[in-house]
């Protein structure tokens, strides 16, 4: 009896002390909050529906974009100077010409400097090696790679990478599709570009320009090219291609709706889009309807400021045209155009899109038609060398007595350009001091035949698109011919 009754009492003296302290609590606290003591009693956190009522609407809504530069992506490198190939180790340096984008911000700007060094030199094979000595060349070149694994901000900040790095470019041109509808461009499209540029540094603007080797310097390199004996090094401006081995993270931009509304939308017809392509395309082995994707490599912005399409955004399309190199010089063509595009997060909508700007090697002589096509060309000194070899081996096969001259040598001059003609200048030397007239007239029917083979019967050469191969794609109608080429199936090649 007396524990039942304690026991209604304690209850009752709790059910007295709960409106109590109810009421305390309810009343403004007069202690001031400190953060040495863990234990005060006005260091209350406010219930949670309190907390969100306190925050702006639109930081509630806010999506979390992830700032990830995803593996693979390839970092634009050129060489700010020129390097020897001499010994693995060998440093290289060199400054980020396109800026890098992760989603709809700048993360990797143009102009950062890009450190690395030789990380492989691979041996001259024996029959590569033999090649070379019998057409002059006693230091054929070597196979190196190279790495980039560190960069430099322009505002100081380092950022550690690890990178496989393609084969560079010494040259490079920017090929157009009619540099007149690039000038010609309406003022709106122009808005739609230049919106790029909200608070940012935009890559055409921001880049360090690095000259390729002006004509007189590629005259020396051509000069140096027929010595037997020179050194193998990397010429200023060459550009690489540094794919990240690892992802890289910058944070988590925050976003609202409003922000986000518009992606998906289709800009202004001649609107141009930066990519970059996934995977290489030639006219050896692409036929009609081969896929052809590629990616945003800078997001693209309305001319209210309003976000489009975000970096990494694929532009998915097919071959239409396409015709490989054969024999007797014929050179290949191929065509294609995007009819799809796809956002990060999976939205897909039609396009019509065709080829109107890319960056291609100097050397491929590749040329872009007004239609969007590409075909590869042959450069305009080929009659001229050709010719000159000829006449230099018609010339050697005439003996002195013609010329009114009893010298049984030959004339030395011609049997310098004789031999030069077959075997650079170690022929050219070989020719003027062995004094044989056979010997100049082989050396020039050498050269000749070579000449004529190479630039005139042998097989034309292909239209080859490496992989990462930047391009300006033209958002809108597609060019005439484009559609023209779609409707037609090419004859397959045989």
């Amino acid at each position: 009896m007396f524990l039942s009754r304690f026991i209604v009492g304690l209850l009752f003296l709790v059910a007295l002390c709960v409106p109590i302290g109810a009421a305390q609590s309810a009343q403004p606290c007069s202690e001031t909050p400190s953060t040495d003591v863990l234990d005060s009693r006005c260091d209350l956190p406010l219930p949670p529906r309190l907390e969100a009522a306190n925050l702006p609407q639109e930081t509630q809504s806010a999506a979390k974009i992830p700032l990830t530069v995803l593996s693979g992506t390839p970092v634009r490198i050129a060489l700010d100077q020129r390097t020897r190939i001499s010994r693995v180790g060998e440093p290289v340096r060199g400054k980020v010409v396109q800026a890098v984008y992760a989603f709809d911000q700048q993360v990797i700007p143009a102009g950062s400097l890009a450190q690395g060094y030789v990380t492989k030199i691979d041996p001259v094979s024996a029959k590569k090696r033999s090649m070379a000595y019998a057409n002059g060349n006693f230091s054929p070149f070597h196979k190196y790679e190279i790495t980039f694994d560190m960069l430099t901000f322009p505002d100081g900040k380092r950022l550690p990478i690890k990178t496989t790095v393609a084969p560079g470019t010494a040259e490079v041109v920017h090929l157009v599709s009619d540099p007149a509808k690039g000038k010609e461009r309406n003022a709106a499209a122009r808005a739609v570009d230049n919106a790029k540029q909200e608070g940012k540094d935009q890559v055409h603007d921001a880049v360090t320009e690095i000259d390729s080797p002006g004509r007189i310097e590629r005259l020396k390199e051509m000069v140096l090219a027929r010595s037997p004996y020179r050194r193998q090094f990397i010429e200023r401006g060459t550009r690489f291609n540094a794919s990240l081995d690892n992802p890289l993270d910058f944070g988590v931009a925050m976003r609202t709706p409003e922000q986000l509304a518009a992606i998906g939308s289709a800009p202004l017809n001649d609107t141009l889009l930066h990519a970059r392509l996934v995977l290489p395309v030639s006219s050896a082995t692409a036929t009609h309807g081969t896929p052809v994707l590629a990616l945003l490599t800078e997001p693209l912005f309305s001319a209210d400021h309003h976000l489009l399409f975000p970096a990494d955004t694929r532009l998915i399309g097919q071959v239409v045209q396409v015709k490989p190199a054969r024999h007797l010089h014929r050179n290949g063509v191929l065509r294609f155009v995007f009819e799809h595009i796809e956002t990060p997060d999976g939205a897909l909508s039609s396009m019509q899109g065709s080829l109107e700007g890319m960056e291609v090697d100097r050397e491929a002589n590749m040329k872009l038609d007004e239609e969007g096509g590409t075909r590869a060309t042959d450069s305009k000194t080929r009659y001229l060398s050709t010719g000159l070899t000829v006449a230099m081996a018609a010339v050697a096969a005439r003996p002195d007595v013609d010329h009114g001259t009893t010298d049984p040598a030959g004339d030395p001059t011609v049997r310098t350009g004789a031999g030069e003609s077959g075997f650079g200048l170690a022929g050219a030397l070989l020719s003027y001091a062995a004094k044989s007239p056979p010997v100049s007239i082989a050396f020039g029917a050498y050269g000749a035949s070579a000449s004529i083979y190479s630039n005139f019967l042998s097989r034309g050469h292909d239209v080859v698109l490496p992989k990462d191969t930047p391009m300006e794609i033209g958002f809108g109608n597609p060019h005439p011919g484009a559609a023209a080429s779609n409707s037609q199936e090419p004859k397959h090649p045989r």
